[in-house]
């Protein structure tokens, strides 16, 4: 008998709405039961096409016997205790990154699974990017030889806020980088520096980080929340044999008038589109066999990132490169 999963979505706004629609309409073997947010107004828009129910109480809804699992998309502060009510329901949880920015609360997500057993997902979605998973089968397959260097880049048009700053575009963009390239690279990380120049207006400047890692190869990674031209995100990694590198992806160019034009995407939504997907299915195969996927991220990874994100932080603030010091990885997770 084909059993279908039940799923609710905490959090109706970007990433809520596209993780409800994701349920809804590419995940055969699954139902968007309910949306829940505090404000019920915008979860009843989300929810309208599906026919989804629609509730404000996301304690609630993760303890309903009708729920069979969760996506948590509601604000970050949220993640790591909507994860933890999970875990004490018995809920399999996608939960959106960060885990948390506090290494402490990550912590305490771990022993929850430590005593329950493996229940959260991580949406560090690149993962499961085409380019990515490219990158990282060339090093796996010896094609590349020994890694050497990964550079990486990530643009934003503009800051989502007008008091963002250095250190946020450490804590709050950069750890799809550092979770990213932890996942390709296999390695884990040893220090990071963290640089910053100076831009002619009032807008936050870009960041530089160069990250070592236990194996001894350098990471860099430029992370500008105020590019202007569009989202751009890529990436090279540099072995002893050859290298290999993403390249921008555009569906179309357009020649004319003695030039040649790709657009850009506005925001990270189109970019990683097909991997939100297939992210969003690996986490409905959690669900179904309670094997959790070798591509996914975990409590770890969040954990990780964590780590190397409030010691890039404080090397930003001080100046001086900063060690990067992470418990010893718990059993579970090995």
């Amino acid at each position: 008998m084909n059993m279908t999963i039940r799923v609710a979505v905490i959090g109706a706004g970007l990433m809520g709405a596209d993780h409800a629609r994701i349920v809804a309409e590419d995940l055969p073997g699954a139902t968007l039961a309910a949306i829940c947010d505090r404000d019920t107004t915008r979860a009843a828009t989300v929810a309208a096409p599906y026919g989804a129910e629609v509730a404000s109480d996301p304690e609630a809804v993760i303890a309903r016997a009708d729920i069979d699992a969760v996506i948590v998309a509601s604000p970050d502060v949220t993640h790591a205790p909507l994860s933890m009510a999970c875990i004490a329901a018995g809920k399999k949880v996608m939960c959106e990154k960060p885990l948390s920015q506090s290494p402490a609360e990550c912590l305490a997500v771990m022993r929850a699974e430590a005593a329950a057993g493996r229940h959260v997902m991580l949406g560090f979605m690149r993962r499961f990017d085409q380019a990515y998973v490219e990158m990282k089968a060339a090093l796996d397959q010896g094609r590349l030889g020994r890694a050497l260097m990964m550079h990486n880049f990530h643009r934003n048009v503009e800051t989502p806020a007008a008091d963002f700053t250095g250190a946020m575009a450490i804590t709050n963009s950069a750890p799809h980088e550092f979770d990213v390239v932890r996942h390709v690279l296999g390695c884990d990380y040893t220090a990071i520096s963290a640089f910053q120049p100076r831009r002619s207006d009032a807008r936050v400047a870009p960041v530089m980080m160069v990250v070592e890692t236990d194996q001894h190869q350098l990471v860099n990674i430029e992370i500008n929340n105020n590019a202007a031209y569009g989202y751009d995100v890529r990436a090279e990694l540099v072995g002893e044999a050859g290298s290999i590198a993403m390249t921008h992806v555009a569906y179309t160019r357009s020649d004319a008038a003695l030039g040649s034009h790709a657009a850009y995407e506005a925001d990270w939504r189109g970019r990683y589109r097909e991997a939100y997907i297939r992210q969003n299915r690996a986490f409905l195969c959690f669900v179904t066999t309670g094997v959790f996927p070798a591509q996914a991220s975990s409590a770890w990874d969040g954990y990780a990132a964590a780590i190397v994100a409030e010691a890039g932080a404080k090397a930003l603030a001080t100046g001086q490169r900063q060690p990067v010091q992470m418990i010893a990885k718990p059993e579970l997770y090995a």
